[in-house]
Order: structure tokens, then sequence, then C-alpha cells
């Protein structure tokens, strides 16, 4: 079974920050192909299915989200390095890039930290650029913790579909 993790922070107040861009297209992913989410206790996460492939929010806050994906991976025999894809925000990319790794290192994000303090470090990696002008004038903390612009808002679907097709072909 491959997992596909998508990182964010539980809550309405996170609902449309940059730090759920995991939790938001994850959220595209269902309303597109039609899916339902359920809440698993026993994973700290919402699940849906999806052709065979399992779609997971941590329902656990994002610097600890290796916790819930360390208990999907003992459940379903994962092999990270061949089936866990995680999805995140990377406020070191520009607002909409997409970038992809095998492995290596957090890049200074606690979520990936977290992941790979349980898994190990080999697994699949893709990063959603957030970063823009208001970055410098926040701070990182409150920057990732800001909600998107309406003009951002309404690029996401088109970033989205592209962050589809590259978790298709992982």
């Amino acid at each position: 079974m491959k997992l596909v993790i998508f990182q964010g922070n539980p809550g309405r107040q996170y609902q449309k920050t940059r730090h759920n861009m995991g939790f938001i297209m994850a959220d595209y992913l269902a309303i597109k192909h039609s899916l339902k989410w359920r809440s698993s206790a026993k994973f700290e996460a919402e699940v849906a299915e999806w052709d065979g492939v399992l779609l997971v929010k941590p329902q656990t806050f994002y610097n600890e989200t290796g916790r819930a994906v360390r208990k999907l991976v003992d459940f379903y025999k994962v092999v990270p390095r061949d089936e866990l894809v995680v999805v995140c925000d990377d406020l070191n990319l520009p607002f909409g890039a997409l970038r992809t790794r095998e492995n290596g290192s957090n890049g200074g994000n606690n979520g990936l930290k977290s992941i790979s303090a349980t898994v190990g470090e080999e697994y699949k990696r893709l990063r959603i650029g957030t970063d823009n002008e208001l970055r410098t004038t926040l701070g990182d903390t409150d920057f990732v913790l800001s909600k998107f612009s309406k003009e951002e808002w309404e690029q996401l679907p088109d970033t989205f579909t592209k962050a589809e097709q590259v978790i298709q072909a992982s």
C-alpha cells in the first residue's frame, strides 16, 4: 500500500494557512475525486483511499507528524523508500514551485524532521513553495501561519494539478 502523507495542523485556526498547504491539497484531491475522509484514532489521522493509495492527514500537530506516520508504516508494512510520499510546504521555494527529493535532509522543516526520526530519511518528499515578499516582513514563524492572499488562493488549483501528477508518478 502506498501512503501519501499531507502535512498540516489540525484546528480551524490553521485551515487556510501556508503551513497547511498539505492539508489544503489533500482536501482538493478529495473533492476532485469524490473521496470521503474518515477519522482514525488508531493512526491519529484522517484517511481516504484513492486508487489503492492511502491519503493521510495526520491529526498530530505538524512538528509531531512522525508519530502518526510510524503507526501507518508499521500497520501497513510500508517500505518508506518505495511506498511513502510526504507532501509539505516549503517557505524557501517561490510560491507554487514544486520540488521532489527521494531522500535527504529535512531542510529545516520540523514535520520532515519528525518523520525522519521515526522512519529514517529514505522516503519521497514533494515540497510546495509558499514564499513571497510578506515573509521578510513577518519572519518565518508568523509567515508560515499566515493565510494565503486571494491571488495565491486562486493559483492553488493549478499547483495542485501539477503536484497530483508528481504523486501519481511516484
